[in-house]
């Protein structure tokens, strides 16, 4: 007999109907070719508490568990221990997959394809002893070509040994700093042992609520300041235009990135001396063609916090939609993936992909139907992909009545992404004419759309142009952009119908929503100057991963750490009291990226889960040792 054993009931479903149902039980399936399937939930085992550590003896609390005491830490277990959780349904299914992997001949590991997957189900087997052949079920969708070609493609579950290696590792780190420095902490500072009060910590969520804080205090501590922008309306060959300031390097006035005038009063005397000029010499004229390729397949976290902008949902909304059109409707690939490239073998696929978009979301046949899937968008590059590819949709189709509204709305977003791959690139032609006038540098940017490609997809009504427009020269860069310039050449002129200034404050940062949070963790690197952390931080993908970030920021919430504000998110009271009490080396998202290094280490196999788990010990205990210090003093 040949036993599958899939991450959840979803996909063990998927693979039965592929291979063929003969009868169904309570926990499996039993399927043609001497084939049984059979399921996870989730993790079914999970890593043992404290107590199972600790001496006995130990005074127990009102709930039956040991007291914490500072002398007992650090807790390193010498010998690991796993057990099954404490439900029902779970020491149910484990009875009956210990009872199956007895029968097998074959054992197949069909969890999700990443480390969390593959040790989820291997740990389930190693619970049982099973020294049996194990081979691995890999697909990154769940619709039936996909769980087809995973059948005929059947691999040695050898071969993830690293990819299960890597996530016990890091399974048991977060314990060690979880379980230890959030008892340390608690203990030194003499808070009342309760979930409510607590200082407990981790190695994301503590840096993911420090980013909160410190945007809070940018934000909150921000001091508006007053510039000027000085700019030009203008005429030539019938077209009028604007153009804006630009200032010299050697100007007077200017703010630190010499941008903007923020001596008002040197600003307005310089735009009155311009009053009397007539005419704007063109000192150099270009114009470029430019291409722009369509957006990439969604991320994860490109589709949280495009999810969260447009449609108001939470990163774990949005990802509990995602994986329900992955799992329940399986018209989508899979969703915990942080990438946004698709294979190049996928390409053959389109014409029938487009074909079940259009199927399920008859709204988009039109658009499916313009779209010539023998283009191939730069999307489409094996180079880039990391273990998941974009999310996208499948060859499978559903009943569309049968979503709900919000996986209507999420579904339109991946099937709009994916569509636009097989449209024209964008093409427009820029240009850039700089002016002089009275001595000063003016610049006008423009730009003539050549072929509006893909981005006919996501055109909006276009507003009624008013009759004064462009009488304001001092809109934003990105509006003059849309504008139309004539063709000028090196000494013609324009000219000047009007000097124009326009007046502002400098602009706080925003408050992070769970979008813009999401899109921080992932892009953590960008807050450093270091070379080499910005590598090790953008080589792991920032901090947490796909499948936890959205947990974490949940989490947080439920602490009482973050609050909410409509979108907005902030760092409570309670959490920045947390933050004052903790080491900055845990505030900090370095130690993510040195962890994740030495993760890639041992998922390539050049070192042990035990190597790994020594040096997060020692990290473990001389921040344990830093906080006695803290609170006690330094005794010599």
């Amino acid at each position: 007999m040949k036993l599958f054993i899939a991450e959840k009931p979803s996909l063990a479903k998927a693979i039965a109907e592929e291979i063929g149902v003969k009868s169904r039980s309570g926990g499996s399936i039993a399927c043609n070719n001497d084939t049984v399937v059979t399921w996870c939930f989730g993790h079914l085992l999970e890593q043992a508490e404290p107590d199972e550590y600790l001496p006995d003896g130990i005074p127990l609390t009102s709930k039956g568990k040991k007291r914490w005491r500072l002398k007992d830490l650090p807790i390193f277990p010498k010998e690991w221990v796993v057990e099954p959780k404490n439900d029902a349904g779970v020491t149910r299914q484990l009875k009956l997959i210990g009872e199956l992997i007895g029968r097998a001949e074959t054992v197949v590991n069909a969890g999700d394809p990443d480390r969390e997957g593959q040790l989820l189900v291997d740990e389930v087997i190693e619970h049982f002893g099973c020294t049996k052949p194990v081979e691995r079920f890999w697909v990154s969708a769940v619709d039936p070509a996909s769980i087809r070609k995973g059948l005929k493609d059947l691999r040695e579950n050898a071969r993830y040994a690293g990819m299960r290696d890597a996530a016990r590792a890091r399974s048991r780190a977060d314990w060690l700093l979880g379980m230890n420095l959030s008892r340390a902490y608690t203990l030194l500072n003499k808070v009342p042992q309760g979930e409510n009060n607590l200082i407990t910590v981790g190695r994301v969520q503590t840096p993911t609520l420090t980013m909160v804080a410190r945007r809070d205090y940018a934000v909150r501590n921000f001091k508006p300041v007053p510039y000027l922008v000085i700019g030009v309306v203008l005429t030539a060959k019938d077209r009028t235009f604007t153009a804006r300031h630009k200032p010299r390097d050697d100007q007077k006035g200017l703010d630190a990135e010499g941008k903007y005038f923020i001596n008002l009063d040197l600003a307005r005397a310089l735009a009155e001396k311009l009053r009397i000029e007539t005419t704007a010499t063109v000192v150099s004229a270009e114009t470029k063609r430019r291409k722009l390729q369509p957006p990439k397949a969604y991320s994860l976290a490109d589709i949280q916090v495009e999810a969260n902008r447009t449609l108001g949902l939470s990163a774990e909304d949005t990802l509990n939609i995602c994986q329900s059109l992955y799992e329940v409707h399986k018209i989508t690939s899979y969703p915990r993936t942080d990438c946004g490239y698709l294979p190049e073998s996928q390409h053959a696929e389109a014409p029938d992909v487009l074909k079940a978009i259009a199927a399920t979301f008859p709204a988009a046949a039109a658009a499916s139907a313009k779209a010539d899937p023998k283009l191939k968008s730069q999307t489409f590059n094996d180079k880039k992909i990391s273990a998941h590819h974009g999310i996208v949709p499948v060859a499978n189709t559903a009943d569309w009545s049968r979503l709900n509204d919000r996986e209507k709305a999420v579904y339109r977003l991946i099937a709009k992404r994916y569509i636009a791959q097989f449209y024209p690139v964008h093409t427009y032609d820029a240009t850039e004419i700089v002016f002089t006038i009275g001595g000063e540098t003016f610049t006008s940017k423009g730009k003539v759309i050549i072929d509006k490609g893909w981005k006919l997809l996501y055109e909006k009504p276009e507003k009624p142009v008013k009759a004064e427009e462009p009488k304001d020269a001092g809109k934003t860069e990105s509006a003059e952009d849309d504008q139309t310039l004539p063709k000028l050449k090196k000494g013609e002129t324009a000219q000047v119908n009007e000097i124009t200034t326009r007046e502002d404050k400098t602009k706080p940062p925003l408050y992070f929503t769970e979008g813009t949070l999401i899109a921080a963790m992932e892009n953590i690197w960008r807050a450093f100057e270091d070379e080499n952390l910005q590598k090790q931080l953008k080589d792991a993908g920032g901090i947490g991963t796909p499948a936890t970030r959205a947990a974490i920021i949940s989490e947080l919430k439920r602490r009482g750490f973050l609050e909410t504000e409509g979108k907005k998110l902030h760092c409570s009271t309670v959490g920045r009291n947390l933050l004052l009490k903790v080491s900055p080396k845990i505030r900090s998202a370095v130690m993510t990226a040195r962890f994740e290094e030495m993760l890639k280490e041992v998922e390539a196999g050049k070192a042990g889960v035990n190597d790994f788990v020594a040096q997060y010990e020692a990290f473990i205990l001389t921040e344990i040792n830093e906080a006695k210090r803290q609170a006690w003093g330094d005794p010599f």
